[in-house]
């Protein structure tokens, strides 16, 4: 039984769970720049360095609602591929994502309802009474938004 940590979030009610190893930094919620005309889930920039890293709000995009402001409320820095040809950094704003745990990757079961609108909703696994469900980081972005947030990648 091989177990990975993954990071446990909230959007709403329902508990998801995004492994560490996509990970490359968590942040308390930080002030984006924000970028007028942008889709309302493209919470904005964040400096880094010498470059700066879209965010998105995971809550806007899943559930059309922004993330509330609280103390448990993360910038998550992940490492996004997708159809990319190199892996770059994008930041999640997700609630909650203050609990890590640690889970058999076999445990988890594909989900019974196929959800095309959101495919980065991964497989699931029972969990304090209800399912919790692990997002794919690679799906989190179709190509007309990887398009939008990573233009000089894809020039």
């Amino acid at each position: 039984m091989s177990q990975s940590l993954h990071l446990l979030f909230s959007l709403g009610e329902e508990r998801y769970a995004l492994p560490t190893t996509a990970v490359a930094m968590v942040l308390p919620l930080t002030p984006c720049k924000s970028l007028p005309g942008a889709p309302a889930w493209v919470a904005g920039l964040l400096p880094h360095g010498r470059s700066h890293v879209p965010v998105i709000d995971l809550s806007m995009l899943a559930l059309g609602r922004p993330a509330p402001a609280r103390a448990s409320t993360r910038l998550v820095l992940v490492h996004y591929q997708g159809s990319l040809a190199a892996p770059v950094l994008l930041g999640l704003i997700l609630e909650q994502a203050t609990d890590t745990l640690r889970i058999d990757p076999a445990d988890f079961a594909p989900a019974a309802i196929r959800n095309d609108g959101a495919p980065y909703l991964g497989p699931v696994l029972p969990y304090q009474g209800g399912l919790l469900q692990r997002v794919e980081v690679g799906e989190l972005l179709d190509p007309a938004a990887c398009a939008l947030l990573y233009p000089e990648v894809l020039a």
